[in-house]
């Protein structure tokens, strides 16, 4: 391929249409902006959300409300849920890898265990957040608390 002998596509470019040159040019008197109006002013720029004289979508939907998008999401995990598990899977040791891979909890939010149900075995635990109900009924069975 030599660079100098490079050369477009027959057809592939064409000449600029001249406008307002002119009743013969083909563009010429109102240079393809139709009669009169806005449109066919010179300085017309239209606004950004304008919907032609309709009330526009961001005045017509409510102003109240707030989502946070820096919100911490929890997976939520009860006493009597660690116990299903411990019986079922005979598990000395939860964490968040271990109930991810039971499908237990989802992928990326934080765990916080909740003290509803009755633990039976000693078992060492590790979430992000405790309940203080959770927290004393884990440390009054004799297992190990640690927080991430």
């Amino acid at each position: 391929m030599i660079i100098y002998k490079l050369k477009p596509n027959i057809g592939s470019i064409r000449k600029k249409k001249i406008i307002g040159r002119g009743i013969g040019s083909g563009k010429g008197r109102t240079c393809g902006r139709g009669h009169k109006g806005q449109k066919s002013r010179s300085g017309y720029s239209k606004k950004i959300g304008f919907e032609g004289g309709q009330t526009p979508l961001y005045k017509r939907i409510p102003k109240f409300g707030f989502k946070n998008r820096n919100k911490k999401k929890y997976n939520i995990l009860n006493i009597k849920d660690i116990q299903k598990i411990i019986e079922k899977y005979k598990i000395k040791i939860i964490n968040k890898k271990v109930l991810i891979s039971l499908k237990k909890i989802k992928k990326g939010n934080k765990l916080k265990i909740l003290s509803k149900g009755i633990l039976k075995k000693k078992i060492i635990i590790y979430a992000d957040k405790y309940s203080k109900k959770a927290y004393e009924k884990l440390l009054n069975n004799g297992s190990k608390v640690n927080k991430i």
